[in-house]
Parts: structure tokens; C-alpha cells; sequence
């Protein structure tokens, strides 16, 4: 599947209607997320024919995306069942099977090496603290082979860090730096739209 093609699809999906301020939904846009599985697949093999996880899925756009690249397997976990239901309906209508699990995955046991790659949007940390380490330290935990995020650049450093000393990161790598709109969804926002530089990074663990 084409870049384009890709990014089409997953424009037509469905948002969050209600978007929760706690667990900082915000909408992983169609721009961001085809890049972010097509480099996985196309530079690294990571999607295709390969269990892929998505991790605080919130609508679905990761797991569709991995879904529509052919993946084995594709199972989205969220905390929130309302997210949740738009993610199961955003795959009946692109006609593709992904599982969702409602779970919180900072607690999540996975036995065995079930899971090749992790994707993720996590909560920046924004307005809980740690938020996006504690999905890092959850992700590298399952991926067998790979984990995808999103983080602010501004915190490149010390994401880098925090993989390779504490999270068994064989290697941290930023993969490109992207342009992430974040439109106006709360009260506290005072602009329209705000655009904020993300890294996408992929972390490969160490093999136990």
C-alpha cells in the first residue's frame, strides 16, 4: 500500500466526541500515523506479518494503520471503553479485524513473547507527570522486536536516557522529527491550534 493511499484511509476515521482532559486525548492525525507505520514496515519490517500492539489506542488510528499494512495481528489496549467503541467502529467500517482490550497498560501482563512491535501515541506528561515513561516502561516490557513513539522533541534527551539506562533499550533512535497539530480540544486551550515538534522514535530491546 502507497503512502497516500494509507493516509486517505485513515483520514475517514472517526475522533473522540468526548475527549477526557486526565488521560490527554488528543487525535493521532492521519499525516502523523501513516508516516509513522509505513517508515516502520518500509524501513524496518516491523509491521507486516508481525503481532503489532498499540498501546492507549484511543480511536484506533495506530492499530488501523497496522492493520491495513497487513499485519498478523493487531490488538489495541485503551483504559477508556468510550474510545474504545469509536475504535471498534472505525475497523467495521475499513473492514479490518484488530482486537481491543480495555486495560490500563502501565499494569499490564503479557506472558511470553507474544508481541513483536509496540506503537504508540502516549500521554506527553503534560498533565500527569511521568505518564509518557510509564507507557515506555510498559512498552519495552511487551515488544519483542520494536517499539514505536511519539515524544516532544524537548524532552529528546532525556527519553534517550531513560530507554537505554532503565527500560533494557539495546539502541534508542530517532527516526524523524514530525509537526503535530493539536487543535483546540479543552477549555484551558487559549489558541486555535497549537503546533508542537514530536520525535518518533523506534527503541529495540534487548533480547533476555
Amino acid at each position: 500500500m502507497k503512502l497516500k493511499q494509507l493516509e486517505g484511509l485513515l483520514g475517514d476515521l472517526q475522533q473522540f466526541s468526548n475527549p477526557k482532559v486526565d488521560l490527554e486525548q488528543y487525535p493521532t492525525g492521519p499525516h502523523i500515523a501513516s508516516r509513522m507505520l509505513f517508515t516502520a514496515e518500509n524501513s524496518y519490517g516491523d509491521i507486516t506479518d508481525k503481532v503489532v500492539a498499540d498501546f492507549g489506542c484511543g480511536c484506533g488510528t495506530l492499530s488501523a494503520a497496522a492493520a491495513l499494512l497487513d499485519a498478523a495481528c493487531v490488538i489495541g489496549f485503551d483504559i477508556d471503553p468510550q474510545s474504545l467503541e469509536t475504535a471498534t467502529l472505525n475497523a467495521e467500517e475499513l473492514e479490518v479485524e484488530i482486537d481491543f482490550v480495555q486495560c490500563d497498560v502501565t499494569k499490564l501482563e503479557l506472558k511470553g513473547q507474544v508481541v513483536d512491535t509496540v506503537v504508540m501515541n502516549p500521554p506527553f506528561g503534560t498533565r500527569k507527570k511521568g505518564a509518557d515513561m510509564e507507557f515506555l516502561s510498559a512498552a519495552m516490557k511487551v515488544a519483542s522486536r520494536a517499539v514505536y513513539s511519539l515524544h516532544k522533541t524537548s524532552t529528546r534527551e532525556h527519553i534517550k536516557r531513560a530507554a537505554l539506562r532503565d527500560f533494557n533499550a539495546k539502541t534508542a533512535e530517532v527516526i524523524c522529527e514530525l509537526r503535530y497539530d493539536l487543535p483546540k480540544l479543552y477549555k484551558f486551550h487559549k489558541r486555535k491550534e497549537v503546533d508542537i515538534a514530536v520525535d518518533l522514535w523506534r527503541f529495540e530491546p534487548r533480547q533476555n
